[in-house]
């Protein structure tokens, strides 16, 4: 861990039997309210679903809409700091909060940028770092013009909303295209994608996927913890692998552009940073995502402290604690009724299970996830 330079002078730190109010329910909100019930701290969870997983483990529950500033108003008086669990939380509620007096960490920054794909690869290009070929569209003329200038194959993604998979289609290399066809294949895409602001990515040849884990405190102390390797299956992540196979010179790039990233958001809390590795070494970024982040559930399991853990630490103030591996893993995801093996699962050696207490295990919904644990190579 290094310290930056000083930021401007917080609010003393949360002490044990403070709250935390997380924005969103889901299973990381779960995550982080057992997190914070570890060092003393409560938590107090906001969200719009009555089932919502994360009201099992949380001392406290509002139950309302994101534009209520009625009920902001009052969640914001109720805890010390806010926090998110989910970057499409609306920016208007944390602003609404903030106005409220509440303190949102990361700030308002951070979601603005994530939020829109084309405003977070023009700020990711800005700090210095690769990103795919891309290029904005907005009908049908201008996704004529990015396939133009960033070729094919290519991906068309919704600039806001998607994830796992969704609001994004493919737009194929085919030299085999007969006539009029090329034209319904864009035609095509844009009805995918809801005919809605997009931005238009150039295919990037990879060797492998990766993600850096990094956070940042209120002090300016930056902790990053070891890459994983990561494999999607439909869009969804399905392992990631702790460490990453890569050579060290691009793991080295990762984590450095990952600390850029946390110094020029002025970012407090924990971000998830994805890169695809090339097969010279080079890193380009994909995305990153203002928040604890799935490839980094390992960390429960081999780590002193958790991704979970230090996101409670850093925006509560505290030191941020030590992020090294004592072991390998392989985390895996359970999606829709693979769930159902979790007998199985359970029955496994240095096999860790965690089950989300979500009702309905419908195809492409995160369910849990397992940890595999080996003894540390390297």
């Amino acid at each position: 861990m290094a310290a930056d330079a000083p930021l401007p002078v917080a609010p003393a730190a949360v002490e044990p039997g403070g709250t935390v109010g997380v924005l969103g329910g889901g299973q990381l909100g779960r995550m982080l309210a057992v997190a914070a019930a570890r060092l003393g701290l409560r938590t107090h969870i906001y969200c719009p679903q009555e089932d919502a997983p994360a009201r099992d483990v949380a001392a406290a529950t509002t139950i309302a809409s994101y534009t209520d500033e009625d009920a902001l108003a009052r969640f914001a008086a109720a805890v010390d700091v806010v926090t998110y669990e989910f970057e499409n939380v609306p920016v208007e509620a944390a602003a609404l909060l903030g106005r409220a007096g509440a303190l949102v960490r990361p700030g308002a920054k951070a979601l603005e940028k994530a939020q829109d794909r084309l405003h977070e690869k023009d700020f990711i290009n800005a700090v210095g770092a690769r990103t795919a070929a891309y290029h904005a569209v907005d009908d049908l003329a201008s996704l004529e013009a990015g396939l133009a200038a960033v070729g094919r194959p290519a991906i068309l993604k919704t600039r806001r909303l998607g994830y796992d998979g969704k609001g994004q289609t493919r737009l194929a290399d085919d030299e085999r295209d007969l006539p009029g066809a090329y034209r319904k294949a864009i035609e095509h895409a844009w009805a995918e994608v809801g005919a809605a602001p997009s931005i238009l990515e150039g295919f990037v040849p990879f060797e492998r996927e990766i993600s850096v884990i990094g956070a940042r405190g209120a002090d300016g102390a930056v902790a990053l913890y070891d890459p994983a390797e990561n494999v999607h299956r439909d869009g969804i992540l399905k392992t990631s692998a702790a460490p990453a196979a890569a050579a060290p010179g691009a793991l080295d790039a990762a984590r450095a552009v990952t600390a850029d990233l946390l110094r020029a958001l002025d970012y407090v809390g924990v971000i998830g940073v994805e890169f695809f590795v090339l097969k010279d070494g080079a890193v380009i970024v994909n995305e990153f995502a203002p928040r604890v982040h799935n490839s980094g559930h390992w960390t429960l399991d081999v780590c002193a402290v958790s991704q979970f853990e230090q996101h409670i630490r850093a925006v509560a103030g505290w030191p941020l604690g030590d992020p090294a591996r004592h072991a390998d893993a392989v985390m895996e995801n359970l999606i829709g009724e693979e769930v159902g093996a979790w007998r199985a699962f359970a029955a496994e050696a240095r096999t860790c299970v965690h089950l989300y207490g979500k009702k309905d295990a419908r195809p492409g919904r995160k369910m849990g996830h397992v940890t595999r644990i080996s003894p540390r190579r390297a």
